[in-house]
């Protein structure tokens, strides 16, 4: 891999993992007899995104597993925001994980993009202030997002399509141009409501802010279903069907280690200046099902958000084009079979 820079096109090459791994991945974790004996990868060069979120941990994790596979070097792509499924789509980055409602709207208005496997559930927690109790309590009410769309958008219109609320109608949407900027316009006072992206809600409760009526990695049915899924350019699926899925397995395994030990994968993420409290870093890994990829379908977590999406119109394909369209599980059932998911 090429030393760290910074290209004109604003590409990032960060060397995430040492020649020994932090976590010794690749002696805790290496590569099934399955994969010595495919094909090597069609290309040796790959990008992924970088996204300041702890959740991502998996992408960060995986560079020693992803040269293991025959990967000589990984680009991880910068990006300010939660708009993976831009990336993808306009050819910035080739495999990125991406929050499922987010990932079905992108299907909708822009195809070119495939949902390859479920990664984890949970991340978002919607705060409100007192008064509040219930989805249904925030009719009328202001909801703080960072743009129409972005992805905490369209996930609490989702939760508030389920509800019974029109998020086009019921809701006064204000509009941040941060994350950050976001939660402090919640902080303040000036909204109502705020779905948090971790490491936000592990930050407003230790400022003693609002309080949690909705978790999507304990309450139903959202913590049934995946908040991020893997996904991949179509083209690239399409010309790199052996990358695709080798990039897929260090992917899987290195969700895996954050399963195994998030003590070890917290101290990391702090080692490499991704989060710099040890605390909060391990306090959102511990609250994340990791393993949640052998477990549930993530075709299921699709067909839901679209079948809410569609209600309120937000999106015009109904739930089965979506499928059809934009997903390719084989990799997936096999990754289980060799992992004995």
């Amino acid at each position: 891999m090429k030393a760290p820079s910074i290209s004109r096109d604003g590409v990032s090459r960060r060397k995430f993992l040492a020649t020994t791994s932090a976590l010794g991945a690749a002696s805790v974790l290496a590569v099934p007899r399955t994969a010595a004996a495919e094909p090597p990868p069609e290309i040796t060069k790959i990008r992924l995104l970088h996204v300041p979120a702890i959740c991502f941990a998996p992408q960060y994790l995986a560079e020693d597993l992803l040269h293991m596979e025959g990967f000589s070097e990984i680009e991880y792509v910068e990006i300010t925001d939660n708009t993976g499924y831009r990336a993808l789509a306009d050819g910035r980055a080739d495999l990125t994980q991406s929050t499922a409602p987010y990932l079905v709207v992108g299907m909708d208005a822009a195809p070119g993009v495939i949902a390859l496997a479920g990664v984890h559930a949970g991340c978002y927690e919607l705060f409100v202030h007192q008064k509040i109790s219930t989805i249904k309590d925030l009719k009328g009410k202001r909801a703080v997002v960072t743009s129409v769309p972005s992805a905490e958008y369209v996930f609490l219109s989702s939760i508030l399509a389920y509800a019974g609320l029109d998020p086009s109608k019921d809701i006064e949407w204000v509009i941040a141009g941060t994350s950050a900027e976001a939660m402090q316009v919640f902080v303040e006072g000036k909204a109502d409501a705020f779905l948090g992206f971790a490491p936000q809600p592990q930050e407003l409760r230790a400022r003693q802010v609002g309080r949690v009526i909705l978790n999507t990695s304990q309450d139903r049915p959202w913590a049934q279903y995946f908040c991020c899924l893997f996904s991949a350019r179509q083209n690239f699926v399409k010309e790199y069907p052996v990358a695709t899925k080798r990039v897929l397995r260090a992917i899987l395994k290195a969700a895996d280690i954050c399963a195994q030990d998030p003590e070890r994968v917290a101290r990391y993420l702090v080692k490499k200046g991704f989060e710099p409290r040890y605390e909060i870093a391990l306090d959102v890994l511990k609250s994340l099902p990791y393993r949640r990829w052998r477990e549930t379908q993530p075709e299921d977590t699709l067909r839901f958000h679209a079948l809410r999406l569609h209600e309120v119109g937000m999106i015009k394909s109904n739930p089965q084009k979506i499928i059809s369209q934009g997903t390719d599980w084989r990799f997936l059932n096999e990754l289980k079979k060799e992992l004995k998911a």
